[in-house]
Protein backbone atom coordinates (compact mmCIF):
# COMPACT_ATOMS: atom_id res chain seq x y z
CA UNK A 1 0.00 0.00 0.00
CA UNK A 2 0.67 3.50 -0.28
CA UNK A 3 0.56 5.20 3.25
CA UNK A 4 0.64 8.70 4.00
CA UNK A 5 1.57 8.87 7.78
CA UNK A 6 1.03 11.88 9.75
CA UNK A 7 3.45 12.64 12.84
CA UNK A 8 3.01 15.93 14.50
CA UNK A 9 6.13 15.55 16.80
CA UNK A 10 9.89 16.64 16.41
CA UNK A 11 10.87 13.68 14.84
CA UNK A 12 13.66 11.78 14.67
CA UNK A 13 13.89 12.85 18.89
CA UNK A 14 14.67 10.74 21.51
CA UNK A 15 11.31 10.64 23.49
CA UNK A 16 8.69 8.29 23.32
CA UNK A 17 5.98 8.89 20.79
CA UNK A 18 8.66 9.65 17.86
CA UNK A 19 10.85 6.52 19.12
CA UNK A 20 7.24 4.87 18.35
CA UNK A 21 6.70 6.38 14.82
CA UNK A 22 9.88 5.27 14.18
CA UNK A 23 9.33 1.53 15.04
CA UNK A 24 5.71 1.76 12.86
CA UNK A 25 7.14 2.97 9.54
CA UNK A 26 10.02 0.24 9.79
CA UNK A 27 7.62 -2.12 10.42
CA UNK A 28 5.83 -0.74 7.69
CA UNK A 29 8.54 -0.63 5.06
CA UNK A 30 9.63 -3.72 5.55
CA UNK A 31 6.40 -4.95 4.92
CA UNK A 32 6.83 -4.01 1.59
CA UNK A 33 4.46 -1.03 2.15
CA UNK A 34 5.28 2.62 0.64
CA UNK A 35 5.43 6.02 3.27
CA UNK A 36 5.35 9.51 2.81
CA UNK A 37 5.70 11.22 6.55
CA UNK A 38 4.88 14.34 7.66
CA UNK A 39 6.30 15.60 10.88
CA UNK A 40 7.50 19.20 12.88
CA UNK A 41 10.28 20.64 11.65
CA UNK A 42 12.77 19.82 14.42
CA UNK A 43 14.57 16.68 15.08
CA UNK A 44 17.39 14.84 13.01
CA UNK A 45 17.26 13.63 9.43
CA UNK A 46 16.94 9.76 9.29
CA UNK A 47 16.98 7.42 6.31
CA UNK A 48 14.51 4.71 6.44
CA UNK A 49 13.86 2.49 3.66
CA UNK A 50 10.53 3.32 1.20
CA UNK A 51 10.04 6.12 3.35
CA UNK A 52 9.77 9.86 2.06
CA UNK A 53 9.84 12.58 4.97
CA UNK A 54 8.60 15.83 4.49
CA UNK A 55 8.60 18.86 6.87
CA UNK A 56 6.43 21.34 8.27
CA UNK A 57 7.81 24.61 7.79
CA UNK A 58 9.50 26.38 10.22
CA UNK A 59 7.69 29.70 12.16
CA UNK A 60 9.15 32.13 14.17
CA UNK A 61 8.37 31.00 18.30
CA UNK A 62 7.85 26.68 17.24
CA UNK A 63 11.01 25.59 17.93
CA UNK A 64 11.69 23.02 20.45
CA UNK A 65 8.26 21.94 20.76
CA UNK A 66 7.49 20.02 24.05
CA UNK A 67 5.53 16.64 24.75
CA UNK A 68 2.07 17.29 25.56
CA UNK A 69 -0.51 20.17 24.39
CA UNK A 70 0.78 23.32 24.01
CA UNK A 71 0.25 26.56 21.36
CA UNK A 72 3.74 25.89 19.29
CA UNK A 73 1.55 22.19 18.37
CA UNK A 74 -1.33 24.22 17.43
CA UNK A 75 0.62 26.84 15.23
CA UNK A 76 2.07 23.79 13.63
CA UNK A 77 -0.93 21.75 13.19
CA UNK A 78 -2.75 24.29 11.63
CA UNK A 79 0.46 24.76 9.14
CA UNK A 80 0.32 20.64 8.86
CA UNK A 81 -3.41 20.88 7.27
CA UNK A 82 -2.80 22.46 3.73
CA UNK A 83 0.47 20.94 3.72
CA UNK A 84 -1.03 17.37 3.97
CA UNK A 85 -4.33 18.45 1.32
CA UNK A 86 -1.34 19.21 -0.79
CA UNK A 87 0.29 16.00 -0.65
CA UNK A 88 -3.31 14.28 -1.08
CA UNK A 89 -3.25 16.48 -4.33
CA UNK A 90 -0.22 14.92 -5.89
CA UNK A 91 -0.81 11.48 -4.72
CA UNK A 92 -3.51 8.86 -4.40
CA UNK A 93 -2.77 7.14 -1.01
CA UNK A 94 -4.65 3.96 -0.03
CA UNK A 95 -4.52 4.92 3.87
CA UNK A 96 -3.67 7.85 6.45
CA UNK A 97 -2.36 6.68 9.53
CA UNK A 98 -2.66 9.86 11.42
CA UNK A 99 -1.15 9.59 14.94
CA UNK A 100 -2.38 11.88 17.90
CA UNK A 101 -4.38 15.08 17.03
CA UNK A 102 -3.41 14.47 13.61
CA UNK A 103 -6.99 12.50 13.07
CA UNK A 104 -8.29 15.65 13.24
CA UNK A 105 -6.84 16.46 10.23
CA UNK A 106 -7.69 13.44 8.80
CA UNK A 107 -10.97 13.85 9.38
CA UNK A 108 -11.09 17.21 7.67
CA UNK A 109 -9.80 16.19 4.77
CA UNK A 110 -11.21 12.49 4.39
CA UNK A 111 -14.80 14.15 2.76
CA UNK A 112 -12.76 15.97 0.28
CA UNK A 113 -10.35 13.06 -0.92
CA UNK A 114 -11.61 9.90 0.44
CA UNK A 115 -8.49 8.40 1.70
CA UNK A 116 -9.51 5.95 5.41
CA UNK A 117 -7.86 6.61 8.25
CA UNK A 118 -6.38 4.99 11.07
CA UNK A 119 -6.16 7.09 14.42
CA UNK A 120 -3.00 6.16 16.07
CA UNK A 121 -4.18 7.09 19.90
CA UNK A 122 -1.14 7.32 22.00
CA UNK A 123 -2.76 9.63 24.70
CA UNK A 124 -6.07 11.28 24.96
CA UNK A 125 -6.05 15.11 24.06
CA UNK A 126 -8.89 16.29 25.99
CA UNK A 127 -7.20 14.19 29.23
CA UNK A 128 -4.06 16.01 27.90
CA UNK A 129 -5.30 19.84 28.14
CA UNK A 130 -7.62 19.05 31.30
CA UNK A 131 -4.07 17.85 33.09
CA UNK A 132 -2.77 21.42 32.02
CA UNK A 133 -5.46 23.92 32.58
CA UNK A 134 -8.57 24.26 34.55
CA UNK A 135 -11.62 24.20 31.75
CA UNK A 136 -14.84 24.73 31.61
CA UNK A 137 -17.34 21.87 31.78
CA UNK A 138 -18.67 22.88 28.24
CA UNK A 139 -15.55 23.41 26.67
CA UNK A 140 -14.40 19.70 27.96
CA UNK A 141 -17.40 18.56 26.49
CA UNK A 142 -16.44 20.20 23.25
CA UNK A 143 -12.82 18.31 23.46
CA UNK A 144 -14.28 14.71 23.91
CA UNK A 145 -16.91 15.27 21.47
CA UNK A 146 -14.23 15.77 19.04
CA UNK A 147 -12.28 13.04 20.12
CA UNK A 148 -14.94 10.81 19.51
CA UNK A 149 -16.08 12.00 16.07
CA UNK A 150 -12.11 11.91 14.92
CA UNK A 151 -12.67 8.40 16.44
CA UNK A 152 -15.61 7.16 14.67
CA UNK A 153 -14.78 8.14 11.50
CA UNK A 154 -11.86 6.21 11.13
CA UNK A 155 -11.32 3.07 9.88
CA UNK A 156 -9.23 1.55 12.68
CA UNK A 157 -7.11 2.64 15.42
CA UNK A 158 -3.98 1.34 17.12
CA UNK A 159 -3.69 2.54 20.89
CA UNK A 160 -0.03 2.06 22.70
CA UNK A 161 -2.08 0.44 25.99
CA UNK A 162 -5.05 -1.26 27.15
CA UNK A 163 -6.40 1.87 29.04
CA UNK A 164 -6.60 3.95 25.47
CA UNK A 165 -8.11 0.63 23.69
CA UNK A 166 -11.39 0.81 26.17
CA UNK A 167 -11.64 4.32 25.78
CA UNK A 168 -11.65 4.37 21.99
CA UNK A 169 -14.17 1.47 22.70
CA UNK A 170 -16.35 3.56 24.28
CA UNK A 171 -16.34 5.89 21.49
CA UNK A 172 -17.47 3.37 18.77
CA UNK A 173 -17.55 -0.45 20.25
CA UNK A 174 -17.96 -1.69 16.63
CA UNK A 175 -14.17 -0.10 15.36
CA UNK A 176 -11.39 -2.71 14.85
CA UNK A 177 -8.73 -1.41 17.76
CA UNK A 178 -5.72 -3.49 18.61
CA UNK A 179 -3.11 -2.34 21.04
CA UNK A 180 0.29 -2.17 19.79
CA UNK A 181 2.17 -1.88 22.94
CA UNK A 182 6.08 -0.13 22.81
CA UNK A 183 8.77 -2.40 23.18
CA UNK A 184 12.35 -1.81 24.95
CA UNK A 185 14.89 -0.08 23.22
CA UNK A 186 17.67 -1.90 25.25
CA UNK A 187 21.05 -2.51 22.93
CA UNK A 188 22.27 -6.22 23.49
CA UNK A 189 23.29 -6.81 26.93
CA UNK A 190 27.11 -6.86 25.59
CA UNK A 191 26.76 -3.29 24.67
CA UNK A 192 25.77 -2.32 28.54
CA UNK A 193 28.63 -3.89 30.50
CA UNK A 194 31.04 -0.82 31.24
CA UNK A 195 30.75 1.27 33.95
CA UNK A 196 28.79 4.82 33.68
CA UNK A 197 30.63 7.97 33.80
CA UNK A 198 31.13 8.80 37.36
CA UNK A 199 29.54 6.00 38.50
CA UNK A 200 31.12 4.86 42.32
CA UNK A 201 28.71 3.78 44.35
CA UNK A 202 29.46 0.95 46.80
CA UNK A 203 26.51 0.04 47.76
CA UNK A 204 22.90 -1.09 46.38
CA UNK A 205 21.26 1.41 43.97
CA UNK A 206 17.80 2.21 43.00
CA UNK A 207 17.76 4.16 39.90
CA UNK A 208 14.63 6.34 38.29
CA UNK A 209 14.89 7.31 34.53
CA UNK A 210 12.51 10.46 33.74
CA UNK A 211 11.04 13.88 33.86
CA UNK A 212 10.31 14.67 37.38
CA UNK A 213 7.03 16.50 36.57
CA UNK A 214 4.50 16.03 39.06
CA UNK A 215 2.52 13.26 37.91
CA UNK A 216 5.62 11.36 37.77
CA UNK A 217 5.77 10.40 41.94
CA UNK A 218 9.60 10.97 42.54
CA UNK A 219 8.67 13.18 45.45
CA UNK A 220 7.13 9.79 46.98
CA UNK A 221 10.03 7.94 45.82
CA UNK A 222 12.22 10.17 47.68
CA UNK A 223 10.51 9.99 50.89
CA UNK A 224 10.38 6.35 50.85
CA UNK A 225 13.94 5.73 50.36
CA UNK A 226 14.62 8.55 52.65
CA UNK A 227 12.45 5.83 55.17
CA UNK A 228 14.81 3.78 54.84
CA UNK A 229 17.55 3.23 57.94
CA UNK A 230 20.90 2.71 55.67
CA UNK A 231 22.26 0.69 58.63
CA UNK A 232 20.05 -2.04 58.03
CA UNK A 233 19.11 -0.99 54.33
CA UNK A 234 22.35 0.11 52.97
CA UNK A 235 21.29 2.00 49.63
CA UNK A 236 21.76 4.83 47.44
CA UNK A 237 19.38 6.57 45.32
CA UNK A 238 20.30 7.54 41.65
CA UNK A 239 17.90 9.96 39.69
CA UNK A 240 18.09 10.30 36.50
CA UNK A 241 16.51 13.41 34.22
CA UNK A 242 14.90 16.65 34.74
CA UNK A 243 15.17 20.55 34.29
CA UNK A 244 17.55 22.33 36.19
CA UNK A 245 14.22 23.91 38.15
CA UNK A 246 13.06 20.86 39.18
CA UNK A 247 17.03 18.86 40.64
CA UNK A 248 17.29 22.34 42.78
CA UNK A 249 13.84 21.99 44.04
CA UNK A 250 14.19 18.04 44.74
CA UNK A 251 17.72 18.62 46.43
CA UNK A 252 16.28 21.16 48.75
CA UNK A 253 13.68 18.41 50.01
CA UNK A 254 16.13 16.06 50.35
CA UNK A 255 18.12 17.83 52.39
CA UNK A 256 14.83 18.70 54.65
CA UNK A 257 14.79 14.72 55.05
CA UNK A 258 18.24 14.65 55.70
CA UNK A 259 19.32 12.05 52.89
CA UNK A 260 22.10 14.03 51.44
CA UNK A 261 24.44 11.31 51.42
CA UNK A 262 21.94 8.51 50.01
CA UNK A 263 20.33 10.43 47.27
CA UNK A 264 21.57 11.55 44.08
CA UNK A 265 20.24 13.86 40.87
CA UNK A 266 22.28 12.87 38.18
CA UNK A 267 20.80 15.28 35.29
CA UNK A 268 19.44 14.13 31.60
CA UNK A 269 22.03 11.57 30.25
CA UNK A 270 21.98 10.03 26.85
CA UNK A 271 18.98 8.03 25.60
CA UNK A 272 21.43 5.48 24.29
CA UNK A 273 22.93 5.42 27.75
CA UNK A 274 19.86 4.43 29.34
CA UNK A 275 20.96 0.33 29.16
CA UNK A 276 24.67 0.38 30.57
CA UNK A 277 22.66 2.70 33.73
CA UNK A 278 20.20 0.23 34.10
CA UNK A 279 22.91 -2.46 34.18
CA UNK A 280 24.86 -0.42 36.76
CA UNK A 281 21.57 -0.35 39.38
CA UNK A 282 19.82 -2.75 41.50
CA UNK A 283 16.67 -1.75 41.10
CA UNK A 284 14.33 0.18 39.19
CA UNK A 285 11.56 2.54 40.01
CA UNK A 286 8.24 3.89 38.43
CA UNK A 287 6.12 5.87 41.06
CA UNK A 288 3.83 7.24 38.70
CA UNK A 289 1.02 8.93 40.34
CA UNK A 290 -1.01 9.94 37.13
CA UNK A 291 -1.75 9.06 33.64
CA UNK A 292 -3.43 6.88 31.76
CA UNK A 293 -0.56 5.19 28.95
CA UNK A 294 2.17 2.92 30.30
CA UNK A 295 5.31 4.89 30.08
CA UNK A 296 7.70 3.46 27.28
CA UNK A 297 10.51 3.36 29.59
CA UNK A 298 8.61 0.16 31.54
CA UNK A 299 9.50 -2.46 28.90
CA UNK A 300 12.91 -1.58 29.33
CA UNK A 301 13.37 -1.23 33.29
CA UNK A 302 11.75 -4.97 32.40
CA UNK A 303 14.82 -6.28 30.00
CA UNK A 304 17.39 -4.82 31.90
CA UNK A 305 17.08 -7.73 34.31
CA UNK A 306 16.88 -5.48 37.51
CA UNK A 307 13.63 -5.75 39.59
CA UNK A 308 11.12 -3.08 39.18
CA UNK A 309 8.90 -1.02 42.09
CA UNK A 310 5.90 0.78 40.73
CA UNK A 311 3.11 1.94 41.80
CA UNK A 312 -0.26 -0.46 41.72
CA UNK A 313 -2.19 1.75 39.18
CA UNK A 314 -3.85 1.35 36.28
CA UNK A 315 -0.93 2.85 34.08
CA UNK A 316 1.62 0.54 34.84
CA UNK A 317 -1.15 -2.59 35.81
CA UNK A 318 -1.90 -3.07 32.33
CA UNK A 319 1.23 -4.55 31.91
CA UNK A 320 2.56 -5.32 35.39
CA UNK A 321 1.81 -8.11 37.65
CA UNK A 322 3.53 -8.90 41.02
CA UNK A 323 4.77 -11.66 39.47
CA UNK A 324 7.30 -9.34 37.04
CA UNK A 325 6.99 -6.30 39.38
CA UNK A 326 6.91 -5.25 42.82
CA UNK A 327 3.55 -2.95 43.00
CA UNK A 328 2.98 -1.12 45.82
CA UNK A 329 -0.04 1.90 46.57
CA UNK A 330 1.25 5.29 45.89
CA UNK A 331 2.12 6.59 49.07
CA UNK A 332 5.65 7.00 50.36
CA UNK A 333 5.17 4.28 53.49
CA UNK A 334 4.18 1.47 50.84
CA UNK A 335 6.86 2.55 48.86
CA UNK A 336 9.38 2.45 51.42
CA UNK A 337 8.06 -1.22 52.24
CA UNK A 338 8.24 -2.54 48.78
CA UNK A 339 11.94 -1.03 48.27
CA UNK A 340 12.89 -2.81 51.99
CA UNK A 341 11.62 -6.03 50.66
CA UNK A 342 13.49 -5.86 47.32
CA UNK A 343 16.84 -4.45 49.02
CA UNK A 344 17.30 -7.40 51.57
CA UNK A 345 16.08 -10.85 49.35
CA UNK A 346 18.68 -10.98 46.74
CA UNK A 347 16.17 -14.62 45.54
CA UNK A 348 13.14 -12.46 44.95
CA UNK A 349 15.01 -9.66 43.51
CA UNK A 350 16.83 -12.51 40.62
CA UNK A 351 13.05 -14.84 40.35
CA UNK A 352 10.77 -11.20 39.06
CA UNK A 353 13.78 -10.06 37.10
CA UNK A 354 14.11 -13.09 35.41
CA UNK A 355 9.72 -13.42 35.31
CA UNK A 356 10.02 -9.89 33.73
CA UNK A 357 12.56 -10.81 31.01
CA UNK A 358 10.17 -13.67 29.94
CA UNK A 359 7.50 -11.38 29.51
CA UNK A 360 9.26 -9.02 27.42
CA UNK A 361 10.25 -11.28 24.82
CA UNK A 362 6.93 -13.25 24.81
CA UNK A 363 5.03 -9.92 24.51
CA UNK A 364 7.13 -6.81 24.30
CA UNK A 365 9.88 -7.52 21.49
CA UNK A 366 10.05 -5.97 18.18
CA UNK A 367 8.88 -9.32 16.88
CA UNK A 368 5.86 -9.57 19.21
CA UNK A 369 5.69 -5.87 18.14
CA UNK A 370 5.76 -6.38 14.36
CA UNK A 371 3.06 -9.91 15.07
CA UNK A 372 0.21 -7.52 16.33
CA UNK A 373 0.93 -4.19 13.97
CA UNK A 374 0.70 -6.66 11.15
CA UNK A 375 -1.51 -9.10 11.51
CA UNK A 376 -3.92 -6.12 12.46
CA UNK A 377 -3.33 -4.19 9.09
CA UNK A 378 -3.64 -7.79 6.75
CA UNK A 379 -6.71 -8.91 9.17
CA UNK A 380 -9.02 -6.28 10.13
CA UNK A 381 -7.71 -3.23 7.95
CA UNK A 382 -7.09 -3.87 3.97
CA UNK A 383 -10.27 -5.66 4.20
CA UNK A 384 -12.41 -2.95 5.13
CA UNK A 385 -10.92 -0.35 2.49
CA UNK A 386 -12.44 -1.29 -0.36
CA UNK A 387 -15.69 -0.29 2.04
CA UNK A 388 -15.06 2.58 4.07
CA UNK A 389 -17.59 3.77 6.56
CA UNK A 390 -18.71 7.33 5.71
CA UNK A 391 -18.26 10.47 6.92
CA UNK A 392 -20.43 11.28 9.87
CA UNK A 393 -21.46 14.50 10.57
Amino acid sequence: MRILVLAPQPFMTQRGTPIAVKMLLETLAARGDELDVVVYPDGEDITIDRCRFFRVPSLPGTRNVPPGFSLKKLILDAVMLPMVAWRMIRTRYDLVIAVEESAYIAMVLRPFFRVPYIADVDSSIPEQISDKYTLPRWMQGFLVGAERMATRNAVGAITCCRALEDLVRGYDPDLPVRTVEDITMLPPEEARQRVPEGWSYDVPVVIYVGNLESYQGVDLLVEGFARLDPAETPAHLAVIGGSAEHIAAFEAQVERLGASDRISFLGPRPVDALGIYLNAATITASPRTQGRNTPMKIYSYLDSGRPLIATRLSTHTQVLDDEIAMLVEPDAAHLARGLRALLSDPDLRGRMAAAARTRVQEEFSPAAYERKLVGFIETEIEPRLTRAKPVET
